[in-house]
């Protein structure tokens, strides 16, 4: 197997066969993201992409997930990823899932017919980043649309019969913007009722414009508390009957879990039983990326 650069992944794929089919991000100006700054986006030969693929055959005896990298593999021609998914078909019959990352922009150059033949040829979900449902929001972190566009490329992927899985991260719109990157946030998943939902809390990585933000004190972060709060205006505004709802990342200050619209009493429950005692927390030296 062959990798350029740092390697990226969800963490539910832990156990898949990783492959890179384009490497970094097409967009990659997000001003709070530090991921895929050592390499220039490009879309990797098809050849080179097959061939990893036969050798991890010859390397695995069962391969029943796979993910295909890096940042942005939708943006690759449709008729060339149909290849690819087939040959996943043909060299590992055991495979039952096949998932990649995929961009608004992505998605937008992707037709519905497109889309559905991805989905018969083996693709069966991927993860958009909404980062924030506050257009202030988004317009700030530089993520390149606004979130009525982000929520209909959701919505256009899940009309396609592919599964969705979608992440924002708490805490990025700071004090200024708590209530409505909460509330906003809650009403775009709620508008695209996701199979998932990922929340994410923001972290500040050196060589990021989000950085530079903090340390001249034109962006200041939330406390723990104040995440605790923003996380609970999201969850009792979300309206996503059988989104799975899951705030398990190493960056998360409480582990949180459960399935929409059901479990949301419960969830509420667990932040009120942390905002009053701030010790359930991780600590802030815990966290990570």
């Amino acid at each position: 197997m062959r990798y350029v650069g740092s390697v990226y992944r969800p963490p539910s794929e832990a156990r898949s066969l990783i492959v890179q089919v384009t490497y970094g991000c097409s967009h990659n100006t997000c001003a709070f993201c530090s991921m895929y700054k050592e390499k220039r986006f490009a879309v990797r030969p098809l050849d080179e992409v097959l061939e990893d693929f036969r050798a991890a055959r010859r390397l695995y005896p069962r391969v029943e997930r796979v993910f295909l990298a890096d940042g942005d593999a939708l943006v690759r021609r449709a008729a060339e990823l149909e290849t690819i998914l087939k040959t996943v078909r043909e060299l590992f019959p055991e495979c039952t899932r096949v998932t990649c990352y995929a961009s608004p922009d992505s998605i937008r150059i992707r037709t519905e017919e497109e889309l559905r033949a991805l989905r018969a040829a083996g693709l069966t979900m991927v993860y958009m980043g909404l980062e924030s449902g506050c257009d202030a929001v988004l317009e700030k972190m530089r993520k390149g649309h606004d979130a009525a566009f982000i929520v209909e490329m959701g919505r256009k992927v899940r009309r396609c019969g592919i599964a969705l899985s979608v992440t924002a991260i708490t805490g990025l719109g700071g004090p200024e913007l708590l209530e409505r990157h909460a509330a906003d946030t809650a009403a775009a998943f709620s508008a695209m009722n996701p199979e998932y939902i990922g929340m994410l809390t923001l972290m500040v990585e050196p060589g990021t414009p989000l950085y530079d933000w903090v340390r001249d004190g034109t962006f200041r972060l939330l406390t723990p508390a104040e995440d605790l709060r923003e996380t609970r205006l999201l969850v009792e505004r979300l309206d996503s009957p059988g989104s799975v709802f899951r705030m398990n990342h190493a960056s998360n200050y409480l582990a949180l879990r459960g399935t929409l619209n059901r479990d949301r009493d419960a969830m509420l429950a667990q932040l009120d039983r942390a905002a009053a005692d701030l010790s359930l927390l991780r600590p802030e030296e815990w966290r990570g990326l």
